[in-house]
């Protein structure tokens, strides 16, 4: 679960982190009441305004900007609420339709007191999964596309690896500073930082905490300028204040349909529509749909439990795709028994209507001889299949027809 700029920031400076200020406006007059709050309390005539959205490079789209007075702040406010945003990073890219923007942060000027003396870094906390460790990924080239630093000048990125157990050390947080070429105050800052924002990581069952920039301010202070944080979905449970976050215009509606009915659920760009139970089965099946000369348009995971109803749910949410040509079934019957999946094929065919595309099902394990005989017999155009490789045939059949 992704969150907004102004919630990753909330979360990090309730574990001490410090972040630049800002206030959230949804309307032009909260921009404007955001605006005379900041400068009462900073006295300068300076504020940054922010779109709000799940997607980086907003800059570039046109989704920062920065108000030197109170007309600036109006023109840029106004421009930016409402607008359809497009970065880098929204549906499409630069050529897509972008996002709409619904709220503006109202931050602080954070570089202050004068803008040569402060200096950006790039930080970022994430798993990576061939050491089998959290790594914190730092560079000195703060503001930039990590991934360009990387390519062309990878000798200014660092990572230092955390141990499961024993956690982040002294020593590795006062490596980062001295790497970063700190040093007096503003080292004891980031080597504050650091500890902090790992703590915050871990803590929130988090997969990515990206600050950048990170900022040295004229007064040797560090803050998070920017923040990028996205939870581990599977971890909310933990943490109901966390996932109240949750802003769902920002996902997909197939997604928030998807979540309402617990299924687990990834549209994709392909032509064949997956119905699976056990995520390590749905990977194999998609794996079959492509060897088979088609394309998966989707993961879905119906659980162990499916039911009637699950599946008609399910099937709802597949054909919704106007790209799906065919839909593959494959449940092996464990939990679930197979005369209840095919029982509920029969019954999503009878309640949907006119399925306007085939249907090819694999039933396997309990009743699994019981559901095939549904399924034949039912009258609907549902191909049955015993062999995976069958219904991988079938599927190359149907998609040839």
């Amino acid at each position: 679960m992704n969150l907004h700029e102004y919630q990753g920031k909330e979360l990090l400076k309730s574990y001490g982190v410090a972040i630049q200020e800002g206030i959230l406006a949804h309307t032009m007059e909260e921009a404007v009441a955001a605006y005379n709050q900041i400068q009462e309390k900073t006295g300068s005539n300076f504020a940054v305004i922010k779109a709000q959205i799940h997607a980086g490079g907003r800059g570039k789209g046109g989704g920062v900007k920065v108000a030197k007075n109170l007309d600036g702040l109006k023109e840029h406010a106004g421009n930016i609420l409402g607008m359809m945003l497009k970065t880098p990073q929204t549906p499409g890219g630069m050529e897509g339709p972008g996002k709409l923007v619904r709220k503006v942060l109202i931050a602080e000027d954070a570089y202050v007191p004068n803008f040569e003396s402060c200096k950006e870094f790039y930080i970022s906390v994430l798993t990576d999964r061939e050491s089998k460790r959290n790594v914190i990924i730092y560079s000195t080239e703060g503001g930039m596309d990590i991934e360009k630093v990387a390519e062309e000048t990878p000798h200014l990125v660092h990572k230092e690896f955390v141990h499961p157990t024993l956690g982040l050390q002294g020593f590795q947080a006062r490596k980062i500073a001295f790497n970063l070429g700190l040093s007096g105050e503003a080292f004891k800052q980031m080597t504050k930082f650091v500890t902090a924002l790992y703590k915050a990581f871990v803590s929130s069952d988090a997969s990515l905490f990206e600050i950048n920039p990170a900022m040295k301010n004229g007064f040797d202070q560090i803050i998070a300028v920017d923040a990028k944080v996205a939870l581990d979905d599977n971890a909310l449970y933990r943490h109901p204040d966390l996932e109240a976050m949750r802003d769902e215009d920002e996902e997909d509606p197939t997604d928030v349909e998807a979540r309402q009915y617990d299924l687990n659920f990834v549209n994709l760009d392909g032509n064949v529509g997956c119905m699976v139970n056990g995520a390590g089965l749905a990977m194999a099946t998609m794996d079959v749909i492509k060897l088979s000369g088609g394309e998966p348009a989707n993961f879905l995971d119906v659980g162990g439990t499916a039911d009637a109803k699950r599946v008609e749910n399910a099937f709802r949410i597949i054909l919704k795709d106007p790209k799906v040509k065919a839909i593959l079934i494959n449940i092996f019957g464990g939990i679930v028994r197979c005369d209840r999946v095919a029982q509920g094929v029969i019954d999503a065919y009878k309640n949907i209507g006119d399925i306007p595309v085939p249907i090819i099902v694999r039933l396997q394990g309990t009743n699994a001889d019981i559901a095939k005989k549904m399924i034949d017999e039912s009258g609907l155009k549902v191909y049955s299949a015993i062999l995976l490789q069958e219904a991988a045939d079938l599927v190359t059949k149907v998609l040839s027809e």
